[in-house]
């Protein structure tokens, strides 16, 4: 059942980030994925209650936060650290899912001083190797005309011109091949930061091209742990790579899972974070 927490609202420039802390434990900053979707990590906090007292918000741009652009990897952890100091955390952990593991791993190379260790569930890895089948995996059972329509919804995207009906209807085709049981979907996005998931994705390409991650991770001197639903599109060896580049970071893989383990095989989940925190 979802854990007790309490609404927060942070100033930022042009607006207010919103959102939620709750349970107890060690403090820790979640981050959802997206980019640019409301957050949807009420049960992720809930699964990991005992072991954190989560901070959780949705990104700026998205509804319901505000705040202006630039909306980029750079201003992205800016906020996040924002989150920190408003609640006079030293240091946490930080916790991403998919863009949000992406953005965790930016945290730590920006503001390591800050972080105790990392969560990084079924994340975007550090460059876009995998993308290729990653897509080819999501897109196998879809008929031609909704293949087409994604690639109108995505180029549309790229150029700067698409709506937030485009988005949801994106979404809403795609988000059920996340699962390793489709028609057990759920948190299907309902409203999308039209403007914060075109400049997001633009600032993810440029950091890919720049080797962000590749060149920093090396450096970064934290426990980390990355896990991994083996029935991810997103391929298994995608994330090894990745965690192979910071210093004795794990992985572990969660079978008969999709991109959601705390939904998917919460006891499983559970059990891999026990034993990362042991």
């Amino acid at each position: 059942m979802p854990v007790k927490s309490v609404s927060f609202e942070i100033p930022v420039d042009g607006g207010l980030l919103r959102g939620h802390r709750g349970g107890s434990g060690r403090p820790a900053l979640l981050l959802h994925g997206g980019a640019a979707i409301p957050d949807y990590l009420g049960e992720c906090a809930a699964a990991l209650d005992g072991l954190f007292e989560t901070f959780r918000y949705t990104q700026r741009g998205t509804p319901p936060s505000g705040g202006v652009p630039p909306y980029t990897i750079e201003t992205h952890v800016a906020d996040a650290v924002a989150v920190l100091d408003r609640f006079g955390l030293e240091r946490a952990w930080a916790i991403g899912h998919s863009w949000g593991g992406h953005l965790a791993m930016h945290l730590a190379l920006a503001a390591p001083e800050r972080l105790e260790g990392l969560l990084l569930i079924d994340p975007l890895g550090a460059d876009a190797s995998a993308f290729p089948e990653a897509e080819a995996t999501m897109r196998r059972d879809l008929t031609p005309r909704q293949r087409a329509r994604i690639e109108e919804i995505e180029q549309r995207r790229r150029d700067g011109r698409v709506t937030e009906a485009e988005l949801v209807e994106r979404f809403g085709l795609l988000w059920p091949r996340w699962f390793a049981r489709p028609e057990e979907v759920e948190l299907v996005p309902s409203r999308v930061g039209v403007q914060a998931s075109i400049e997001v994705n633009r600032s993810i390409g440029e950091h890919f091209k720049r080797r962000t991650l590749e060149a920093g991770l090396p450096d970064v001197a934290l426990p980390a742990l990355f896990v991994h639903g083996e029935s991810d599109p997103m391929p298994l060896h995608a994330t090894q790579a990745t965690a192979a580049l910071i210093p004795g970071a794990r992985v572990e893989a969660i079978p008969d899972c999709g991109h959601f383990p705390w939904l998917e095989q919460p006891a499983a989940f559970r059990a891999a974070v026990e034993r990362l925190l042991a």
